[in-house]
């Protein structure tokens, strides 16, 4: 996998504008990684509804930065989505279903959810990449530099 990035570690602000640049950057990591079309619309949804969750919830109306890390291990790609926030508790005020951790289980070929000792939440998700076609993954990159995108934060 040569010119592949391994890792990729950013920071977003928690706000909903956030949510579909880190989708965009995690799914243009997953294709880099070898992800099939069904792996990457699972890594987009998963990684949605995590975010969404971070930037709704997390700091109850203050502001907040939600860190996005993703790495290349073997044939896994782990993402995590963590915050600073309040943790992960119900909320009877806050928009929603409470729909988005059930979906993100049935996305993901593991799903962890821990608090930080800092504070906050990290949700981490595992996508098992074998049998992927590396080959088509690498059109899929190909096609996606070729499009402008907006990001913030810093890319490792």
């Amino acid at each position: 996998m040569r010119g592949v990035v391994n890792n990729l570690c950013e920071i977003y602000p928690a706000q909903p504008g956030s949510v579909r640049m880190a989708r965009h950057r995690l799914t243009d990591f997953a294709a880099a990684a070898g992800a099939t079309e069904q792996q990457l619309e699972a890594v987009r949804l998963a990684s949605s509804e995590a975010l969404t969750n971070a930037a709704v919830h997390a700091y109850r109306g203050h502001e907040g930065s939600i860190q996005v890390t993703a790495a290349l291990v073997s044939n896994e790609l782990w993402v995590l989505i963590a915050d600073d926030g309040c943790g992960l508790e119900p909320h009877t005020d806050r928009p929603g279903l409470g729909l988005g951790l059930g979906l993100i289980a049935q996305l993901t070929d593991h799903l962890a959810i821990a608090p930080r000792a800092s504070g906050g939440t990290e949700v981490r998700m595992r996508f098992n990449l074998v049998g992927t076609d590396r080959a088509g993954a690498n059109q899929i990159r190909r096609q996606r530099e070729h499009r402008p995108s907006a990001r913030i934060g810093n890319s490792a």
